[in-house]
């Protein structure tokens, strides 16, 4: 009689983090896990560009109608909303090539403050940058 079963080995690891044990994928796929972007990020800069959208259409008058409608604050409408006016090469990276800022939300927020040429610096690595030119 023919053996006919198929053994396939994946090297995973278990460690306990917070008491409870976590089963920890092969190295090569831990790389591409960093690169995977912060879904708190593509939301907020969803979110500041359909709010953008709903101005710029007169579907809302106001950021005050916006906050109302989605039950925030307008101070948060506002804040977030900054996100819409990054620099087109940030939005490129981080949409596009799905490249992970090294800042938070609120950082990201604070970067558009700043002109666009000096946004890549702030938000990204530099080690990234240095890679990239």
């Amino acid at each position: 009689m023919k053996n006919d079963t198929v053994r396939v080995f994946v090297p995973l690891s278990v460690r306990r983090r917070n008491g409870r044990p976590r089963i920890l994928p092969p190295e090569a796929s831990i790389e591409q896990q960093l690169r995977a972007q912060d879904p708190h990020i593509l939301r907020a800069i969803g979110r500041a560009w359909a709010w953008r959208r709903r101005l710029e259409t007169g579907e809302a008058s106001t950021i005050q109608d916006i906050a109302k409608a989605e039950k925030v604050t307008d101070r948060f409408v506002s804040r977030i909303m900054r996100l819409a006016y990054l620099s087109p090469d940030v939005l490129e990276r981080l949409l596009l090539r799905r490249e992970p800022p090294t800042v938070s939300v609120n950082a990201l927020v604070d970067a558009t403050y700043l002109p666009w040429a000096e946004q890549l610096g702030r938000v990204f690595d530099d080690k990234t940058l240095r890679q990239r030119s």
